[in-house]
């Protein structure tokens, strides 16, 4: 199990995966803007014998991380493959010295909301209309990081 940068050549099986697992997925010039341009974007791959099991989005911010997408194979969720990336996520935030963590998370995905929990992330407030395929509200959620 490797966990390495997003490159180029991934961004075929990214979005993809992307448009199997979202209602609104990003589209590829999102991911090409990320990698290209974006210079406060990280992407980073989750990968097993040069299979791509998932993914996870990140703006390093200065002070803060804000997680911009996670998503993980269908087949392969419940393994543990998301928290992997969590882990990595809070590693690469502990390491820059950042203060919180936060995210957008539909209020209908418990599954995701569970997750966020089990690492201390917390609902601090509601963003009405979030979502523009069926103006869903978003939890605003924010782990506090130790310093």
């Amino acid at each position: 199990m490797l966990i390495r940068q997003m490159v180029w050549p991934d961004i075929d099986t990214v979005v993809a995966l992307e448009h199997k697992l979202f209602s609104t997925p990003w589209e590829k010039d999102a991911f090409e803007y990320e990698l290209g341009k974006n210079v406060f974007s990280s992407i980073l791959v989750l990968e097993e014998d040069g299979e791509i099991l998932g993914y996870i989005g990140m703006w390093l911010l200065g002070d803060q991380t804000q997680i911009t997408t996670l998503g993980v194979k269908k087949e392969y969720q419940r393994n543990g493959y998301a928290k992997m990336l969590m882990d990595k996520c809070v590693e690469v935030t502990k390491h820059l010295g950042y203060r919180n963590i936060n995210l957008e998370v539909r209020i209908s995905n418990q599954k995701a909301i569970n997750l966020y929990k089990k690492y201390g992330f917390k609902i601090v407030t509601i963003r009405k209309n979030y979502y523009q395929d069926n103006h869903e509200d978003a939890y605003l959620m924010i782990k506090k990081m130790e310093v």
